[in-house]
């Protein structure tokens, strides 16, 4: 996020809660408008944050193809791995890169694409009633300190704005697609993150 120096002010983060309960949008991430959206069904509320990771190519970092791929314009011809992906069209709500700056592609009042069949306490299709974040990683490569704070600041943002998602209701792809999905995998420090999360929730 552009400037983070008055996150923990409460009534900063009253104020970016209430911004995005209000209009979908992040406060400080830069909009990146994905086509890969629909309204969520009528009546459902927002109750979990899922958190993915994503690179493209594999475990290779920076450059325009997550933004690309989410916004249907990646050019396949430039790495062979994105031939296999050619034609998916999916999304999230938004991207950490590794330098903790934050990407929104689709409004949180909205269903983006981003886990698939799913289920998470018995409820299936989580893109109903979910956010997802992704994180730009891999399952096996250690993930930026910038990247856990900057999604502990949005976690806790996403939470004000919507009280039903609580630390419980935080959690990995992996765990709402068990044996489908491995992300964001063993290199994500859940026990750092929640650390993070309860400590600047005290502050």
């Amino acid at each position: 996020m552009s400037d983070t120096r008055n996150d923990h002010h409460p009534d900063s983060l009253k104020q970016a809660a209430s911004h995005l309960r209000a209009t979908g949008r992040i406060a400080g991430a830069r909009w990146c408008p994905s086509p890969n959206f629909g309204a969520r069904p009528e009546g459902t509320s927002v109750s979990l944050l899922v958190v993915h990771n994503i690179s493209l190519p594999p475990e290779q970092f920076g450059g325009p193809h997550i933004e690309n791929f989410f916004c249907n314009c990646l050019d396949t011809s430039v790495h062979p791995y994105f031939e296999t992906i050619a034609g998916l069209k999916v999304s999230a709500h938004a991207l950490i890169r590794r330098d903790g700056s934050v990407v929104q592609f689709v409004s949180c009042l909205d269903r983006a694409w981003h886990a698939g069949r799913s289920s998470f306490q018995g409820r299936d299709e989580c893109n109903d009633y979910s956010i997802g974040i992704e994180l730009e990683g891999a399952d096996e490569i250690p993930y930026t300190e910038s990247q856990y704070r900057a999604l502990a600041r949005l976690a806790r943002m996403i939470m004000a704005a919507w009280p039903e998602i609580t630390p419980r209701r935080v959690a990995g792809h992996s765990d709402i697609a068990p044996g489908r999905k491995t992300d964001p995998g063993p290199a994500f420090a859940w026990s750092h993150f929640r650390s993070l999360l309860s400590t600047e929730e005290e502050t």
